[in-house]
């Protein structure tokens, strides 16, 4: 085994060499912000000097959709794409992603196979997770002071805690929260989501705060709105408010009860300009060592089993990452997870009913 890894080593050094000789630049297209900083730190920068070839990061609020975009106009000029699990899965039936074999993938340190050290549902068909994250409630401690929320329900409580309120302006991100304030237990959300009833009953609990809802798009709006006092509690990714209360010293408070847990992937588009190199950055990217780094720099859980041992403490050499996981047990404990084929089968029809949702209000 020892020497299959040495060989499998030196023939990966012999392709990035080989490449760095091309003089390439990457086009990776992700989410911008923390995120982008902590994919440029873990990833990036250590690729470019193993390597030589520049990585260019481009960002786009939802990367699934420029990817759609580039490949149905047959101009792609991305190479590598940051998309989301349902994502992934709906463009590689389309037949807009390239194929990926797990077993090219690089192994665990200790030499356990990649579809073996993965979690649950991060090798997809056409793509590779990269991380686990979650969508959370967060407020404005000095709203607060004596009597804090606490759960879910506590968002949908304008009486005992008024104040407006952050949502985005789609259904995935709005309606599992909706349900799990009325009372749905986390791990049956979809079930009661998949009936004519369940759907009714979400958007009734939205109707109770509409008219103090303050809409989002973007994954740098919430932080925002809650240090400009435009709201006094948001849903956000969890990463984006550590690094507004760790790194920029911002007074909000993390609500875990009720996160929306998903993952990131790394796909790469037919017709990428730079196929090879693409392949070459995924594979290095998702390797152990990598994944783990980029908990160094943001709050995002690592997809591979063998990085979390490796998770230590943030870039300011203080702060231990482990309660700030979204995979920690203690948050997981609520937590709902996101179903893809869910999402495949009733996306288009819960986002033109949420549409219409807003429309009238």
């Amino acid at each position: 085994m020892k020497s299959l890894l040495i060989l499998t080593t030196a023939l990966t050094g012999l392709a990035g060499a080989a490449l760095a000789q091309d003089g390439k630049t990457l086009n990776v297209v992700s989410w911008g912000g923390a995120y982008t900083k902590s994919q440029i730190e873990a990833y990036n920068k250590p690729f470019e000097a193993k390597t030589g070839i520049k990585v260019n990061m481009i960002d786009a609020d939802i990367p699934a959709v420029p990817l759609k975009a580039q490949v149905e106009a047959g101009n792609v000029t991305g190479d590598v794409f940051d998309i989301e699990v349902a994502d992934a899965i709906r463009l590689c039936d389309e037949g807009a992603l390239v194929e990926i074999n797990p077993d090219d993938l690089p192994p665990a340190p200790d030499g356990t196979p990649a579809r073996e050290d993965f979690v649950d549902g991060a090798l997809q068909e056409c793509a590779v997770a990269n991380i686990v994250w979650g969508t959370v409630i967060a407020y404005d401690k000095t709203k607060f002071p004596d009597n804090p929320p606490t759960t879910a329900a506590d968002f949908f409580d304008l009486e005992k805690f008024p104040g407006k309120r952050g949502l985005p302006s789609n259904p995935k991100r709005t309606l599992y929260l909706a349900l799990v304030a009325d009372g749905v237990p986390h791990d049956q959300v979809f079930d009661v989501l998949r009936t004519p009833e369940g759907v009714d009953r979400a958007f009734a609990k939205l109707d109770t705060i509409r008219d103090d809802v303050v809409w989002w798009d973007a994954g740098a709006q919430p932080p925002q709105l809650l240090a400009d006092g435009e709201v006094v509690m948001t849903t956000a990714y969890n990463g984006r408010i550590f690094d507004a209360i760790v790194s920029e010293k911002k007074p909000f408070e993390v609500i875990w009860d009720g996160q929306y847990m998903d993952m990131d992937l790394f796909a790469i588009p037919k017709g990428a300009p730079n196929p090879e190199a693409a392949m070459e950055y995924l594979k290095f990217a998702t390797a152990t060592e990598q994944l783990a780094n980029q908990a160094k720099w943001i709050s995002y859980g690592p997809a591979r089993k063998s990085s979390t041992a490796l998770i230590g403490l943030y870039q300011d050499g203080v702060t231990d990452m482990a309660p700030h996981m979204p995979t920690s047990s203690e948050h997981m404990k609520t937590a709902v997870m996101d179903d893809p084929d869910f999402w495949a089968d009733h996306e288009s029809e819960l986002n033109e009913r949420f549409g219409s949702w807003l429309a009238s209000g």
